[in-house]
């Protein structure tokens, strides 16, 4: 069974990113620059790591993202949207693991898209998520059993 720290553990999180919804939310073609928000993370908690899968390949002809949380690129820099399914992208070992000092959002933004507009396909986005708050005080004083012997 093992020993388990009593602290928190790192847990991953993801969702998907289809273009057509997107799409739909905005009302209008979608262009360079656009930001999709795509996972909600809370002040205190850090981004150990995130990433991009192409679930179902889009059709624009090109067509970039990026994908990141204070820095647009943070994470992932000039993905090719239109890849095969299965291609999988994440942050450089440059960058370091990113703390959310207030409530934020990883997005993912249109870098580059010409050739046709986009109306259809997938992106599975994940993040491995930490959350870093302060746990009080750890101690064992809430009841007498912890103070007995």
């Amino acid at each position: 069974r093992g020993n388990q720290n009593p602290g928190r553990n790192p847990y991953m999180v993801q969702t998907t990113l289809n273009w057509a919804t997107a799409l739909s939310d905005k009302g209008s073609a979608l262009a360079a620059s656009d930001v999709v928000p795509v996972i909600a993370v809370p002040k205190g908690t850090m981004v150990m790591n995130a990433g991009i899968e192409v679930t179902t390949a889009s059709d624009g002809s090109t067509f970039t993202v990026d994908l990141g949380m204070v820095d647009a690129d943070v994470f992932v820099d000039g993905f090719d949207a239109t890849s095969a399914a299965a291609v999988v992208a994440q942050n450089p070992a440059a960058y370091q693991p990113v703390m959310a000092v207030a409530d934020d959002n990883i997005d993912v933004t249109i870098a580059t898209l010409s050739g046709g507009a986009v109306s259809s396909g997938k992106l599975r986005v994940w993040a491995v998520l930490m959350d870093c708050t302060d746990m009080g005080d750890m101690a064992a004083n809430e009841v007498d059993r912890d103070t007995l012997a």
